[in-house]
């Protein structure tokens, strides 16, 4: 019978070995965010021209912001999309 390598690791174990963890967590908290803003918005029938003029940005900003695959977003534009839905965005670090 042969040993399989990844058998009792976590895959959060398995994606630090592979050296993807924080890259693959963060396009998984961008995808996370990504939706609630754009389901906040439709609960509150907020057009992304409203949005983009309520967060002070231009529309392609606010297109890269609500891409479920650019994780690089800013902290500042995360919280600019929460102050324009009358919401706060919460960071913490999690052991």
């Amino acid at each position: 019978m042969s040993q399989n390598a990844c058998v009792g690791t976590s895959f959060n174990e398995y994606l630090a070995e592979e050296g993807i963890l924080a890259e693959t967590t963060a396009v998984g908290l961008k995808r996370a965010l990504a939706w609630q803003i754009e389901e906040q918005m439709h609960r509150e029938r907020i057009s992304k021209t409203e949005m983009a003029r309520r967060m002070k940005t231009s529309r392609s900003s606010l297109d890269r912001l609500l891409d479920p695959e650019n994780a690089s977003v800013t902290l500042s534009m995360l919280a600019r999309a929460a102050t324009a839905l009358g919401k706060h965005l919460r960071l913490e670090l999690v052991g």
